[in-house]
Parts: structure tokens; sequence; C-alpha cells
């Protein structure tokens, strides 16, 4: 959708109108689908484990699977406690403003 409205596609097309774009696709929108790859989503939803803010954003390839996000404000007393026998790395730089977690089991 951000990509249509870059380049000025209207919001409502007709029948035919799609119909040529999916026929006769313009550079971007080829470009656009050779970049799917179907490993990560194009948008996930990240939710702060302390306050609850809920931001949309495009997931980085250097993400790992976070066990949860927190906003950069919150202090560390208020996060999820570490389970005996787990080890917490964090990432910042996560959205605008989160901090990732990652737990786990020491080994």
């Amino acid at each position: 959708m951000e990509m249509a409205q870059r380049h000025g596609i209207p919001s409502r097309l007709s029948e035919a109108e799609l119909r040529d774009i999916q026929d006769n696709p313009p550079a971007w929108l080829v470009q656009s689908r050779a970049n799917r790859t179907g490993k990560r989503p194009v948008w996930v939803h990240l939710t702060c484990a302390v306050c609850g803010y809920t931001e949309a954003v495009r997931p980085k390839k250097w993400w790992p699977d976070f066990s949860f996000v927190f906003c950069g404000t919150h202090r560390n007393s208020e996060l999820p406690e570490l389970f005996l026998g787990d080890v917490r790395s964090e990432y910042e730089g996560v959205g605008s403003r989160f901090i990732g977690v990652v737990d786990v089991r020491e080994g």
C-alpha cells in the first residue's frame, strides 16, 4: 500500500485498471515482488511487555526471535523476571523505542 501511494496509484481501481497493473506491472512493483521471499513478514507488531505500547514496524534481518520487547524508558526492575538458569541478551534499536530481549537456557 505504501509503495502504491508513493507511486500515485489511487486507493480504488476498476477491474480493468487492476488487471492492467497485474499484466503490465511497473518496475517498482516487479522489484517489490522479487523481494518477497516468504522468510520474514513484511510488517510485525511489537508490544511493550511493561506498558503495552504497540508499534507496527518492518523487521530487520538482524533481529533474533525475541522473547519480548520493552520501551527503552522502563527500568530493569519492571521487566519480566528471568527464570533460574536462563541468560538474558538485550538488543537496542528495535522499532522506534524498543529494546528486544532474548532469554535462553544457559547451557
